[in-house]
């Protein structure tokens, strides 16, 4: 039995008439009729019974026409399912993010995405940029959102900056450096550092130490944390200084001064996925409506051009 039988059969049970059914289906008749007539010895059944004037449908043609007809409409609504999926519009998407997204282009990029892709379930997890790297290779994410980590040309994950915005050193608002307008690479050195795992934040460490330049060597780390809340607990206890990215001041309490690095320099959230993706109509939805959401954000940051990582 094929697929195609059980259109003819369709086709003649709906109109009750060869001719037509065959004009519907854009061919002649006799190649209709012989179908239908091989189906019958197929499935050891009439399903119709035919004169020379009509064609009306057996018992056993009517309950095989209900049957036929939930097939057929279960069949063209698992086409139209896979063909959404392909085309980004149906199926699940997974994104990791760390967590200063939540200040920039995350709450701006959920409500895009549901907007334009309201059948795509979106999961997100907060991650580490490290732990969302191991994540993509893994399968288990399709988006991530990481800070600073460009993949070099050999690695099986591509990245796009999608924002940009300034680092900032966060200081007890009591500290001699709080009330300057900018502070040197030199003089936040010679305050004790809360920084960060470099195993788990590679990029953003490393532009720390880009930032500082040469005096990254003398920074004396006192204390690592993983999240920038946790620094920020550290500032505020006066433990010593931390360099953030600008959009920390939503977190800041009074208790804490930002002041701008000398020379302005930057750190960058981007889109990661990988080179071969599962799903990329809808991987590249979702970077779309990050760019849209980097785009709208304004006060402090550095708006990024779409770059290839």
């Amino acid at each position: 039995m094929e697929l195609r039988q059980l259109r003819y059969f369709m086709a003649v049970a709906q109109e009750l008439h060869f001719g037509r059914a065959a004009a519907s289906l854009h061919m002649s008749q006799p190649p209709l009729s012989l179908q239908i007539s091989r189906l019958e010895r197929e499935l050891g059944v009439k399903l119709f019974e035919r004169t020379t004037r009509h064609v009306q449908l057996t018992a056993a043609g009517k309950r095989f026409q209900d049957r036929v007809a939930s097939i057929l409409e279960d069949l063209d609504d698992s086409v139209d399912e896979l063909s959404e999926f392909a085309d980004g519009y149906a199926g699940t998407l997974a994104v990791g993010f760390v967590s200063s997204a939540n200040y920039t282009v995350l709450p701006g990029v959920v409500p895009l995405f549901r907007e334009s892709r309201p059948k795509v379930a979106l999961n997100l997890a907060p991650l580490t940029s490290g732990e969302q790297r191991t994540e993509l290779l893994r399968g288990k994410l399709d988006v991530a959102i990481i800070r600073d980590e460009v993949e070099d040309d050999s690695s099986e994950i591509v990245t796009e900056v999608v924002y940009a915005e300034r680092l900032v050193a966060c200081l007890p608002i009591t500290h001699p450096l709080a009330q300057r307008k900018r502070v040197s690479a030199r003089d936040i050195s010679r305050v004790p550092m809360i920084s960060y795992p470099r195993e788990k934040m590679t990029g953003f460490v490393d532009r720390v130490a880009l930032a500082l330049g040469p005096y990254a060597g003398q920074a004396n780390t006192v204390q690592e944390v993983v999240h920038q809340e946790t620094a920020l607990g550290f500032v505020a206890a006066g433990v010593g200084t931390s360099i953030l990215p600008e959009s920390i001041r939503h977190l800041v309490p009074a208790s804490i001064a930002v002041v701008p690095l000398e020379g302005d320099p930057t750190t960058r959230l981007l889109a990661a996925t990988l080179k071969n993706p599962r799903q990329p109509a809808a991987d590249r939805a979702f970077i779309d409506c990050l760019h849209r959401a980097a785009a709208g954000l304004t006060g402090g940051g550095v708006l990024a051009p779409r770059l290839a990582g």
